[in-house]
């Protein structure tokens, strides 16, 4: 029998795990280069300590997010990967500014999709920039990674497994125009995460008072809770219990 030759009972191919996932990607991700990432060894990628992803939707929860995980979860060493689900069409959830709905009102040509989906592209990256502020602040090296799909949820963990990630940092009250209106537990997006991902999820709380909507400007290296810096703490004064009367 000829070695070369197949059995009929046995499949001829078996698709590995790689093609299968290159088949249920959408598009092709755009990746953008942060300058301390482009000055580490390898351009970013090369040897680290972990590799952490942050999820964002370029909201104020997602801005907070990054800024808790430079104060309180990110050490020397690390590779930030700032992960970007957007949704397939520009016109669902695009809630993040004012890009010119007028585009869309030119007719359905290719022509005019085709310039709204570049204009939201480049308010995508322009945006992503912004709230990636506190990690060139902290000269922490990070990439945007950017990719289009409709479903939110699953292309999340996709990316994360696909990336190598070690650790998602999320906000917790959902993404984009899934974003819950509730303010009690997680939203759907980080609640899909924390069950699906292959990795552990860290999910970062909100303030209900919304004052977590800051621009970034404060300290990156203050610390959430007590003073860390080594200064003497000042101990509350602790006055006796009244005595009970019989």
């Amino acid at each position: 029998m000829d070695p070369n030759q197949v059995s009929p009972g046995r499949d001829r191919r078996i698709p590995s795990p790689i093609s299968a996932a290159q088949a249920i990607q959408p598009s092709s991700p755009r990746l953008f280069f942060s300058a301390a990432a482009a000055a580490s060894p390898g351009g970013g990628g090369g040897a680290s300590h972990r590799r952490i992803a942050i999820a964002v939707d370029l909201s104020d929860e997602s801005a907070y997010a990054i800024r808790w995980a430079v104060r309180n979860y990110l050490r020397p060493g690390d590779a930030v990967v700032l992960l970007h689900v957007r949704p397939t069409s520009v016109l669902y959830g695009a809630d993040w500014g004012a890009i010119d709905p007028s585009a869309a009102e030119d007719g359905d040509s290719e022509e005019s999709k085709r310039k709204l989906e570049d204009e939201f592209d480049a308010f995508t990256a322009s945006k992503a920039q912004e709230v990636a502020q506190p990690l060139v602040e902290a000269r922490i090296p990070f990439k945007i990674h950017i990719v289009k799909d409709h479903d939110m949820k699953e292309r999340l963990c996709i990316e994360v497994e696909r990336l190598g990630i070690g650790a998602v940092i999320m906000g917790s009250r959902g993404f984009g125009a899934a974003r819950s209106s509730s303010k009690a537990g997680l939203g759907s997006v980080s609640d899909y995460c924390v069950h699906h991902c292959a990795c552990p999820v860290v999910v970062v709380r909100f303030p209900d008072d919304g004052s977590g909507a800051g621009s970034g400007a404060e300290d990156p290296n203050k610390q959430d809770g007590p003073d860390r810096t080594g200064g003497a703490e000042e101990k509350p004064e602790l006055h006796p219990l009244p005595q009970r009367q019989h």
